[in-house]
Formats: structure tokens, sequence, C-alpha cells
């Protein structure tokens, strides 16, 4: 039985070694292409690699963002901003936030989220939505102030029903507004980057937890 056993535990390990062998790159092209894609959808048009040029910027209380640089040429077109908040109604929400280069919103992307369906789950496309500019943040101008929600004295309307989601995500804006102005600060002065982004640090949390479930 003893053997049974050990032969048995030993075919297991091998196969699931192999299988995340076999998993491996998918899982890794797959991160890639969303990362990509979140870059594109948030930013003007560019034709460098932000990802290869990314670096990350502290935004206070030992927490640093991941900015990703997009340009035309050698000129800045805007701003990548991957952000979080663990302060959502079912914990964490990562958004992308793309600046252009006058403090203006671009777009946003939702990366991650366990917010409720059919509520906090609406942010998705609730803070973009055109015929409605009091929810929406796309074109918001950070020159005149961080944004929050009407209910809290602010002038973004919060999803129905779920003002909690609604705080959280706004809370991510404001702290990418804040590397993203710390960036424009380091862009005038000449200032070097605080740290090139690692490739386990361009990792998203679900893709992170996907690999430890593999390993």
């Amino acid at each position: 039985m003893f053997l049974s056993l050990s032969v048995i535990c030993l075919t297991v390990a091998v196969l699931l070694a192999q299988v995340n062998k076999m998993t491996a790159k998918p899982i890794a092209e797959a991160k890639a292409m969303k990362l990509q894609n979140a870059i594109s959808e948030v930013v003007p048009p560019f034709d460098n690699d932000p990802v290869a040029e990314a670096y990350l910027m502290p935004v206070g209380n030992g927490d640093s963002l991941l900015v990703y640089p997009a340009k035309k040429g050698n000129d800045v077109v805007g701003y990548a901003i991957n952000s979080s908040s663990n302060n959502g109604f079912s914990g964490k929400i990562q958004i992308m936030v793309g600046f252009d280069t006058e403090d203006r919103i671009v777009n946003y992307a939702v990366l991650q989220h366990a917010e409720t369906p059919g509520l906090g789950s609406k942010m998705t496309e609730w803070f973009k939505n055109p015929e409605k500019q009091s929810q929406s943040i796309i074109g918001r101008d950070f020159s005149q102030g961080t944004l929050t929600v009407s209910k809290d004295g602010g002038d973004v309307d919060a999803i129905t029903a779920s003002t909690i989601t609604s705080r959280a995500f706004l809370e991510a804006v404001n702290k990418a507004y804040l590397a993203y102005s710390d960036t424009k600060v380091e862009t005038v002065t000449g200032a070097t980057h605080t740290k090139k982004a690692s490739e386990e640090e361009h990792k998203s949390p679900e893709i992170k937890e996907e690999e430890k479930n593999h390993e």
C-alpha cells in the first residue's frame, strides 16, 4: 500500500509539473495582452512600448503606482496609471486610468473587482457614460480639484445603491492623479523616476493568484 501511494503521488506530481509548464506561457501571454489592451484603451494613440518604459511612482503611505508613459516619437501624449482601492463594498478594486498631458482623464478600464453584479459592477461603464455628464469622469480637469461623489459634496453622481463602490472607485482615480501629477513634476524638473517596474510588478493580482495555484 505504501509503495502504491508513493507511485500515485509521484505520478500526480509529475503531471502537475507538466501542466504548470504547459500553461505558464499562455498565462504570461494572456497577462501581457490584457495589460497592453488596458493601456491602449485609456490613453491617446502611441508608438512606443509603455510597458517597457514603466516605472513606480510613490503616492504616500508607503504605496506606489505603476505609471506607463505613452509617447508619439519623443513626445509624451499621455500616461496610463494602474491604481486601486481596498475600500470597495466587496474588497479590492483595481483600475487603469489614462490621462492626457493637460490634467484630463482620457478613459479608464476596470482590471479587477468583486463588487455586486448589477450594482457595484456597473462601474465598468457608469463613470464613462457620455449621455450623463454628472456621472461621467471622462474629460474631467483635475486642475480644478479631485473627484468625490455628490453625497459627499462633490459633483460626481454615485452608482445607484452603490455609494461605497463609487467612493472606492473615485479614491483609486484620485490616487492615480497623484502619481500623474508627481510624474509631470519630475518631467519638468528632469528628475529620475523612482524605480523601473520589474516583470513581476506588472502582473495583476488575479494573474499572480493563478500562477500561485499552478505552483
